[in-house]
């Protein structure tokens, strides 16, 4: 027999499988004795009181009733000699559509600009003593930008596909079992590129090809039809369609598309700072406590304000994490957040951004679709050159910067490459700092603790989300000018995220093969 309940148990009740038992017992008004088993589908924190509860979905069985064991790896077929189709990009969009192409028996060819997973760790340590390799770092490299970050799984992107489809394809490649029923499930930077490596060889042994340090440099087009890349050896490659996935910071891609009169689109995108508090001031605010208890995980904020007509928001929250250089070439600074799977970090950071309207940047007007990728990019020099021409990042004291006061000296940081004092309210533009100081003051009003010079604003997080659009057809998936080139994940401006990502790589595979069909 099996009954499906709801229940709220304490932290530590939640981590013990004879108190969630008791617990669902009592709701149910049945002897303890009787379950013979629990499993757990959907956990929940709920901090809105001091008396903080884990919210559980579970299913009761009893006499004698087992949960089955869910078996998540899935066998795929050879597709070595099948019709080849090129991905250009092996981020979670490039990944997913390779192992959905390899499902409906088509067989991916992979091109990545940068290094494996392995390799690439290299490359970023390289960056943090401030030297940038333009095509592996934390931009580049097998896994996409989503590799070494927080590996947030959460979406709103579920009309687009099936989540849970994606995150059992994860689980099936070594994630762990808990992301299929944390209400915000998230992997950590040091448990991806394991389950990455493994969809490597995944796609390897099924006949698909991966070919690192492999930049593609051109398009081989004749009329309307692509068929094929070349990339900066010279070499081509062919294949019956091209699946553009290449993630937010690939520039030249955008650039590439311009000079062969590919339409393309200027968007909407986000840029602001990155503020770093120490985690305990979070912890206090969000769990109501002096000390965090040991069955609660560090804890996290989302703040969404409307100022002055624009939106100021955080983005991509990393309790327990740290601010790693997300420079994607030499000359510029760019941070972003990072934790591992435990967030054992003593800080929290998260971006805080505010939304930039293709109207905000009409001085950039005459750079086309290009208008705010100039924007980004001078952006991110003003931050190179304000924080002393390395990989040092300007910042500044939270209230220091609301107040429009230089910071004398700054706090402990969990940025390697250093932090230099610089008037970032100066330096960036009064339609950005304007709106941040404003956030801070209310963010603060409601959180306690939150609007502190005890935080640390570093410049700039720039790399939110694509400034272009790649369009494509709604139905069809394809370049409207070229039917056999697919714009996918977030360069092309249809995901913001490493599930919306993998998703959309899915929807692209599932394109191509009903064009062959």
């Amino acid at each position: 027999m099996q009954t499906e309940i709801t229940i709220s148990v304490s932290p530590k009740a939640a981590t013990e499988k004879e108190s969630i038992k008791l617990c669902s017992a009592r709701k149910l008004n049945i002897d303890v004795n009787s379950i013979s088993d629990i499993k757990i589908h959907k956990r929940s924190i709920d901090a809105r009181s001091h008396n903080i509860k884990i919210h559980l979905k579970v299913t009761v069985f009893s006499k004698g009733e087992v949960a089955i064991p869910k078996n998540y790896q899935k066998v795929y077929k050879n597709v070595a000699s099948a019709t080849p189709i090129i991905i250009v990009g092996s981020g979670p969009a490039g990944l997913f559509a390779a192992l959905r192409l390899i499902e409906l028996g088509l067989k991916p060819i992979v091109l990545e600009r940068g290094k494996n997973v392995i390799e690439r760790r290299k490359d970023l340590a390289k960056i943090h003593k401030h030297e940038v390799n333009p095509d592996s770092n934390y931009c580049f490299g097998e896994g996409g930008a989503g590799t070494y970050s927080d590996g947030k799984l959460y979406t709103r992107s579920k009309k687009r596909g099936s989540v849970e489809r994606i995150l059992k394809i994860l689980v099936g490649h070594g994630a762990v079992k808990d992301i299929m029923i944390d209400a915000h499930p998230h992997i950590g930077t040091n448990k991806l590129p394991k389950i990455i490596a493994k969809m490597r060889e995944n796609i390897l042994a099924c006949g698909g090809e991966i070919h690192f340090n492999c930049r593609v440099e051109d398009l081989i087009i004749k009329g309307t039809k692509i068929e094929g890349v070349i990339d900066q050896n010279k070499n081509k490659i062919f294949g019956q369609s091209v699946i553009l996935a290449t993630g937010h910071s690939a520039r030249d891609i955008f650039h590439l598309l311009n000079r062969h009169k590919i339409h393309i689109e200027a968007k909407s995108f986000a840029l602001g700072v990155r503020i770093e508090h120490p985690q305990p001031i979070i912890d206090r605010a969000q769990y109501h406590c002096n000390i965090r208890s040991k069955y609660l995980p560090a804890a996290s904020y989302k703040f969404v304000q409307q100022v002055n007509g624009k939106g100021v928001f955080s983005f991509c929250m990393c309790p327990g994490g740290h601010i790693v250089p997300s420079a994607s070439e030499p000359g510029e600074v760019v941070v972003n957040g990072m934790s591992t799977s435990t967030r054992s970090s003593r800080y929290a950071n998260s971006g805080m951004v505010v939304a930039i309207e293709t109207e905000d940047l009409q001085a950039y007007t005459h750079h086309g679709a290009l208008a705010g990728l100039i924007f980004q990019q001078e952006m991110e020099k003003m931050a190179w050159e304000a924080g002393g021409k390395t990989q040092a990042a300007p910042a500044q004291r939270m209230v220091d910067f609301t107040n429009g006061k230089f910071s004398k000296t700054l706090n402990d940081c969990s940025y390697i490459p250093g932090i230099n004092s610089a008037p970032l309210h100066e330096l960036l533009p009064s339609m950005i700092s304007h709106r941040l100081q404003e956030g801070f003051k209310i963010f603060g009003r409601k959180m306690k603790g939150y609007f502190t010079n005890e935080a640390n604003i570093l410049g700039v997080e720039s790399r939110t989300s694509s400034p272009v659009r790649i369009p494509r057809d709604e139905v069809l998936l394809t370049h409207p000018q070229i039917n056999n080139l697919y714009p996918c994940g977030e360069g092309a401006g249809y995901a913001g995220g490493i599930v919306s990502a993998a998703i959309d790589g899915e929807r692209c595979a599932n394109a191509v093969k009903k064009s062959l069909a």
